[in-house]
C-alpha cells in the first residue's frame, strides 16, 4: 500500500469546476512533473473547447462555421467525431447542436435562434459537417454547439493518459464527478441522490474505468427548490421529464459523460447503446424509482 510519502494530491479550478488529481506509488520529482503535464493537457482542452472563451474553437465555431469551413485543434476535432458518431448512432439523441435551447433557458450566455422545434437531425442531415485537415463546417445558421461535459470527460481522459505516458502504476482525476481512475487498487466513489443530494444511493468501487452523472441542477441563488435542467431533449427542445438522474460507467470518461445524457432522455430504450460502448448505468426517476442496467452491481454495494 502506497505511504503518504509516495502520494500526491493536487487541485485546480478548470473546465468549469475543481479539477483533482491523484497520483501514488512513484518518486515525488516524478509525481509532480505527470501532475503537471497533466493539468497541461487539461489546459489546453479549456481554451479550445470552452463555450465561454471568445477565441475558443468552439466560439469561433459558433461564430463562422455556418459560412465556411473552420479549422480547429486537432483534439477539438476528436471530440466532434465522436459527438457526430453518437449523434447518428442516436437518431439525433445525443447533440451538441442544442446550444440555443440552453441559451434561453439561461444555462449559457448569449442567445441564438434554434432549429425547428420537433426536428431530430440525423445521417445526411447531420447539422456538423467535419472535412480533411481538422476543418468543420455547420449546415445552417441556426446551429451552435455546446461541448460542455464531454470536453470535461476528453479532458480527463487526456489527463489519465499522460499520467500513464510519464510511468505512472496510480492516478485518478475528478473533474466535478466526471471521474476515471488506473491502477490495481479500486477508488472508492459515492453517487448522491439526484432529488436529494444529502442521500447516498450507492458506493461504487472503480478500477481502470469512468463514471459520469447527469441529473438535475438546483439554482443556489433562487429562493425556491425548483431543479434547473441542463440536459435538452433535441426533439421537444425541452427538458427530459421521467429521468431524475443517471450514473454511467464506461471504459473512458468521453463516453461515460455522453451516454448520461442519452439515458437521461430515453431511460430504458438507452440499453442497447450501453452495452454497444461497454457501459452500465444507474438511474433514478423523478419518482425516485432506482434501477440499474446489467453490470453496473459487479464490484458495488448499494447504500444502505
Amino acid at each position: 500500500m502506497a505511504t503518504a510519502s509516495d502520494r500526491l494530491r493536487r487541485a485546480r479550478p478548470l473546465l468549469g469546476t475543481f479539477v483533482e488529481i491523484a497520483v501514488a506509488r512513484a518518486a515525488p520529482d516524478v509525481m509532480e512533473a505527470a501532475v503537471e503535464a497533466a493539468f497541461d493537457a487539461i489546459t489546453r482542452i479549456h481554451r479550445r473547447m470552452s463555450f465561454h472563451d471568445p477565441a475558443s474553437d468552439v466560439s469561433r465555431l459558433n461564430r463562422q462555421a455556418a459560412a465556411a469551413a473552420i479549422a480547429v485543434d486537432p483534439w477539438t476535432f476528436q471530440v466532434l467525431e465522436r459527438a457526430v458518431e453518437l449523434h447518428r448512432r442516436t437518431a439525433g439523441i445525443f447533440d451538441i447542436a442544442v446550444a440555443p435551447a440552453l441559451q434561453r433557458a439561461g444555462l449559457l450566455p448569449g442567445t441564438k435562434r434554434a432549429r425547428p422545434r420537433g426536428r431530430v437531425a440525423a445521417d445526411a442531415d447531420d447539422p456538423i459537417e467535419l472535412l480533411p485537415g481538422c476543418r468543420v463546417r455547420f449546415r445552417d445558421e441556426h446551429v451552435a454547439i455546446d461541448l460542455g461535459g464531454i470536453a470535461k470527460g476528453f479532458a480527463v481522459d487526456r489527463a489519465l493518459d499522460t499520467l500513464r505516458q510519464h510511468g505512472l502504476a496510480h492516478g485518478l482525476v475528478n473533474a466535478g464527478g466526471d471521474l476515471a481512475v488506473f491502477g490495481s487498487e479500486p477508488q472508492p466513489v459515492s453517487i448522491r441522490h439526484p432529488l436529494n443530494p444529502h442521500q447516498l444511493i450507492c458506493h461504487v468501487r472503480l478500477a481502470n474505468e469512468a463514471l459520469a452523472s447527469s441529473g438535475s441542477c438546483l439554482d443556489l441563488f433562487e429562493p425556491s427548490n425548483v431543479p434547473r435542467h441542463a440536459i435538452i431533449d433535441p426533439r421537444t427542445q425541452e427538458p427530459p421529464r421521467a429521468i431524475a438522474g443517471a450514473s454511467v460507467r464506461a471504459p473512458s470518461c468521453l463516453m461515460a459523460d455522453a451516454l448520461t445524457k442519452v439515458v437521461m432522455i430515453q431511460g430504458e430504450d438507452s440499453a442497447a447503446l450501453l452495452d454497444r460502448y461497454h457501459a452500465s448505468a444507474l438511474v433514478v426517476s423523478n419518482a425516485g424509482e432506482i434501477s440499474v442496467t446489467p453490470g453496473w452491481l459487479d464490484g458495488k454495494t448499494l447504500a444502505a
